[in-house]
């Protein structure tokens, strides 16, 4: 499989068999777990080996304009909500491998 991402049905078939359950029993898992991975983001949802999701706060800021007919002017970027995922350090090390 190297080279190509699994498609949502050979997931739940790969862990069905890892884990020894019906593959409908793992696809109702990983449905309930997106849900509740939806409603906690804004108090930080952690899944545990592979990272966090959270819900971060951008405040306004300036920027200068740098490409277009506003290029060189000073524009208002309001503030905004944003979601942001970050790795786990444990993940990183799987994939990547350890630093020496």
């Amino acid at each position: 499989m190297a080279g190509k991402s699994m498609t949502k049905s050979e997931v739940a078939s790969h862990l069905a068999d890892k884990v020894g359950l019906t593959k409908k029993q793992v696809t109702q898992f990983l449905q309930a777990q997106a849900e509740l991975a939806y409603k906690q983001a804004k108090n930080v949802f952690t899944i545990p080996g592979i990272g966090k999701l959270k819900l971060v706060d951008r405040p306004a800021r300036m920027m200068i304009m740098r490409f277009g007919p506003e290029a060189g002017q000073e524009k208002l970027i309001p503030k905004s909500k944003k979601v942001r995922f970050s790795v786990a350090k444990a993940a990183k090390d799987a994939i990547l491998g350890v630093k020496k």
